[in-house]
């Protein structure tokens, strides 16, 4: 089989048919997630282990096949003329399997994502820290690329991204752009963001803040001049500073508070939900760093985070359940939905 040709055919179906991902797996006939939903190519034959290693040859370099026979699992990103994605390739019971995610060659607008135009404020701030924060697969890197194509469209800045691995493509406008993937371009987020202190940069991209190491780097970066933005899966803003804050050992965390309290910009939630008419929309939740909210992470009372958020619309942030019972209101999802993605169903149901 001509696996490169055959990669080229399915990659046709997952566009055609407005899919996120593709799932390649011994045994099975490939699958499809449109929508959220996952649907087997039945037009297919169920693949053999002779050709998922087909498949892993195309994928994957000869480094990255190391990889996965000593961890068992791997990262990779990988480039058609038409399409790009990030992948993971991976053993199940002994076989093979391997999950792609669709990269948009395009990035899209916060308008054509439908996302607030308050976020475009983040952008414009000269120092700071930004979180995109969610479950996985709900669009926290899509959100960010907008976010770093509006800095590459407006402002004369050095981007660096870190990545593992390099999903978007940015062509340099405005700004200079450089990315960096881990185990190609660096070991490790912790060295690259070290780093980056040296190779005077304005702007930071970081894929994903993994560790307590990873996390001080960051946010020391963003008390010391720099933009940074990174995501977290954690499901909204109160949990998302309880996570960083815990991920520190107890004698650290009054310091790291401090930081947060001091650094932060804001935190973004967000989910991506069913359309009543097809395709997915998002409800969200924004956070926005002020007097009030510094002075609840300092005084350890994060837990109130929530009510401030409730009652600063006026301020420009918002609050999930409303989110949610807008998206109800204008027919765009169905009350079943809102329900399952609201984090305080009780407060919702007096919403709708």
């Amino acid at each position: 089989m001509d696996y490169k040709k055959e990669i080229e055919q399915l990659v046709s179906v997952v566009i055609n048919e407005g899919a996120s991902d593709l799932h390649l797996s011994e045994g099975r006939n490939p699958v499809i997630r449109v929508s959220g939903n996952l649907i087997p190519l039945v037009k297919k034959i169920p693949i053999s282990l002779m050709d998922m290693k087909g498949f892993i040859n195309e994928f994957l370099s000869d480094s990255n096949k190391v990889l996965l026979e000593r961890d068992r699992d791997v990262d990779f990103s990988y480039s058609l003329s038409n399409a790009r994605f990030r992948g993971n390739a991976y053993y199940r019971q002994a076989t093979l399997s391997i999950a792609l995610r669709l990269i948009p060659k395009q990035i899209k607008t916060l308008a054509e994502l439908n996302l607030p135009p308050i976020l475009e404020s983040f952008t414009r701030k000269q120092q700071g820290f930004f979180l995109c924060v969610g479950p996985i697969g709900q669009g926290k890197s899509t959100t960010l690329a907008a976010l770093i194509e509006i800095i590459n469209q407006t402002r004369n800045e050095h981007i660096i991204t870190i990545e593992d691995p390099i999903e978007y493509i940015y062509e340099s406008k405005k700004s200079m752009i450089d990315q960096r993937e881990v185990r190609i371009d660096t070991p490790d987020f912790k060295n690259a963001l070290i780093a980056m202190f040296r190779q005077d940069i304005d702007v930071a991209l970081v894929g994903e803040m993994r560790d307590p190491e990873t996390i001080s780097t960051a946010v020391t970066a963003a008390e010391t001049g720099h933009l940074v933005f990174s995501t977290l899966h954690t499901n909204n803003a109160a949990q998302t500073i309880n996570r960083i804050i815990d991920s520190f050992p107890s004698s650290q965390q009054d310091q790291i508070r401090v930081q947060i309290a001091g650094s932060m910009t804001g935190i973004f939630s967000q989910r991506l939900i069913p359309r009543i008419s097809g395709g997915l929309v998002p409800a969200y939740e924004l956070l926005i760093n002020n007097a009030a909210v510094a002075n609840l992470i300092r005084e350890k009372r994060i837990h109130e985070l929530n009510s401030v958020i409730e009652t600063s619309s006026g301020e420009g942030m918002i609050d999930m359940n409303r989110s949610l019972a807008e998206l109800v209101r204008k027919g765009e999802i169905t009350v079943e939905n809102a329900y399952v993605n609201s984090l305080n169903p009780k407060n919702l149901e007096r919403m709708i």
